[in-house]
């Protein structure tokens, strides 16, 4: 036990670390070194043409004095705290309305599920269509019942709810982790309620809450990262900023600063910003979550 490696296990070892060297070798092309990469260049004044040059803490220190960062950053708070709440009741209610027992369910299941495998830029494209301001097929459904349909992507108060509205369409994959989850949701537990007079809303909120509270831990966590990261509707339905940069979401700046300004150590500084941003986030949801969230083998 813990002695030196014998021969035939030196070479099942070698053998070993042949088969999977592809992968090590394109982990550390692709993955380990723009990640150490970026973060050196985050202490760098680099525009991609030429060398970068170390300058400290700089990129970060100009952050903290920059308007625009802190204008796209509430931007994504903003979107963040709703998009994710909204996504998580309307993903968690279409999947326990798809998992009774009725016919036709895997028709309306695969239609639920259909919206999140359509590429993210046609469906930018449809949103522009159906929320165009004059031409919107949403203001003419609005203006048969006599109202009339704001400016939804050149009015700035209504700008990011159109994102809101636009990404929570976008929630079969949630629907189907959820749909697994209620799968495991013992029917014994509904029968015995029933039996003591317990309505439908009190089981779902004392039962399929609570049994299923692992799988809602795992979506919102995704919903952060997600919601942290929102890039193409805003830059493909707005230009990536809308008026006023009401729609610049974190990612976006980001993403001006590397390409359209060639800024590449400020966006790599950012990129680490929002990086840390996440990391808290997460920690901060498993904390807060963590009284809440009942697996099988809790006693």
């Amino acid at each position: 036990m813990g002695g030196a490696l014998t021969r035939g296990e030196r070479q099942n070892l070698i053998r070993g670390l042949g088969f999977i060297s592809p992968w090590i070798i394109g982990f550390a092309i692709f993955g380990l070194y723009p990640l150490c990469a970026s973060l050196y260049y985050s202490f760098c004044d680099y525009d991609v043409l030429n060398k970068p040059a170390f300058i400290g803490t700089l990129n970060y220190q100009d952050m903290l004095a920059d308007s625009v960062f802190w204008k796209a950053l509430y931007n994504t708070v903003y979107f963040a705290l709703f998009s994710i709440p909204l996504g998580l009741f309307a993903a968690f209610m279409i999947a326990v309305m798809l998992n009774q027992s009725v016919q036709g369910r895997s028709v309306f299941r695969t239609l639920y599920f259909l919206p999140s495998i359509v590429p993210l830029i046609g469906v930018s494209m449809i949103w522009m269509w159906l929320f165009n301001g004059d031409l919107g097929l949403v203001n003419y459904a609005l203006s048969t019942v006599g109202l009339t349909g704001p400016g939804w992507l050149t009015d700035e108060a209504w700008v990011k709810p159109t994102l809101i509205m636009s990404g929570v369409w976008q929630v079969g994959g949630t629907i189907v982790i959820f749909l697994a989850a209620l799968q495991d949701v013992p029917r014994s537990l509904y029968e015995s309620a029933e039996i003591d007079g317990a309505t439908a809303p009190v089981r779902l909120w004392h039962i399929t809450v609570p049994m299923v509270s692992p799988a809602i831990y795992f979506n919102l966590v995704m919903g952060i990262i997600g919601a942290s990261q929102e890039f193409v509707r805003p830059f493909v339905m707005l230009g990536g900023s809308g008026p006023n940069r009401s729609a610049l979401l974190y990612v976006v700046n980001l993403y001006q600063n590397a390409f359209d300004y060639l800024n590449m150590g400020y966006a790599c500084a950012m990129a680490w910003v929002l990086f840390v941003i996440i990391v808290l986030l997460t920690w901060g949801a498993t904390v807060l979550s963590r009284k809440h969230v009942h697996y099988g083998g809790d006693g």
